[in-house]
């Protein structure tokens, strides 16, 4: 392992630059497979950086790239104890980082292979969309009566960044989305409403399912469990996660790692219809205005990285 890692190393520092572009200008059609191979890393490193950015994957990276650096150095100036001890760990550890990051090595490629903007150009999306607006009013139904009941609740919409391994973490269901199915979920003292719902595909996936808690100090000390699950899933994920606080009563939204906290349930509405509709453009032509910027910042409770 290390002696090939080794000559992976000397071939790239073996190569003669000059003499690549010199060939370049010699044979003006070679431009055209450099740019289309160029074009190709450049969207590779892009959807990489934009997937694992924020994640803790992403700080991870940042040590691997300094690591590369620091082996290439030690090769070009010959130190080669340093050199040895750095390719080793490049063999062995990357192997390791696999093992270990598996989960978001995973969801990174699923979201490359998702076919959302294929559906869209061919029109596919349209039935989809008043399917999920309907679901989105139903939600929004649920939260708001199990709000009046102080019924705590956490239901996980999905997106393009698949959660099969939260799903599996609790009892599958694939059933229809209604109002009544979500508040008796949460009712309190019966079998599945200690965990969360998980909402893929239009249907109720799943229900008592296992959340990744944040770990960030900056969270406000008033929230519980759910509202740390919930900005939990939201990090590692691109999820959108309706909170009900059993304590108040209130209800939040989280993504991206924030948290909108309190909300009204015509701006919960607009919130997952904005986020989770995949033509909003289209739709508010057919129905009301896209819900001003303001009215979402208003309600925003961020926490820092």
């Amino acid at each position: 392992m290390f002696d090939r890692t080794s000559n992976i190393f000397d071939q790239i520092l073996g190569m003669d630059i000059a003499s690549y572009f010199n060939g370049l200008l010699q044979n003006p059609l070679k431009f055209i497979p450099a740019i289309i191979d160029i074009l190709i890393v450049l969207f590779i490193a892009y959807t990489a950086v934009k997937v694992l950015k924020g994640t803790r994957v992403w700080q991870l990276i940042k040590g691997i790239i300094i690591l590369i650096i620091f082996t290439f150095i030690s090769k070009a100036l010959h130190f080669t104890i340093t050199y040895f001890l750095l390719s080793s760990v490049m063999s062995y550890g990357l192997i390791m980082l696999i093992i270990v990051f598996q989960p978001e090595l995973r969801r990174m490629l699923e979201q490359l292979g998702t076919t959302n903007r294929f559906t869209k150009f061919f029109g596919i999306d349209k039935d989809i969309n008043a399917k999920m607006k309907e679901n989105i009013y139903k939600i929004a139904i649920a939260a708001v009566e199990l709000s009046k009941q102080r019924k705590g609740a956490l239901m996980v919409m999905e997106r393009d960044i698949k959660i099969r391994d939260i799903i599996n973490t609790g009892i599958i269901m694939d059933s229809e989305i209604s109002p009544q199915l979500l508040v008796n979920i949460f009712e309190p003292n019966t079998p599945l409403h200690d965990g969360a719902v998980i909402i893929s595909n239009n249907k109720i996936a799943a229900a008592s399912c296992m959340l990744p808690l944040s770990d960030d100090k900056d969270i406000a000390r008033e929230l519980g469990t759910r509202h740390r699950a919930a900005l939990g899933i939201s990090k590692e994920s691109d999820a959108i996660v309706v909170v009900v606080s059993e304590e108040t009563g209130k209800i939040s939204i989280a993504k991206d790692g924030t948290l909108i906290a309190d909300v009204r349930e015509d701006v919960l509405k607009k919130i997952l219809i904005k986020n989770l509709v995949q033509d909003p453009i289209q739709l508010n032509r057919n129905n009301k205005p896209a819900p001003a910027k303001t009215e979402e910042a208003e309600v925003k409770v961020e926490t820092k990285e």
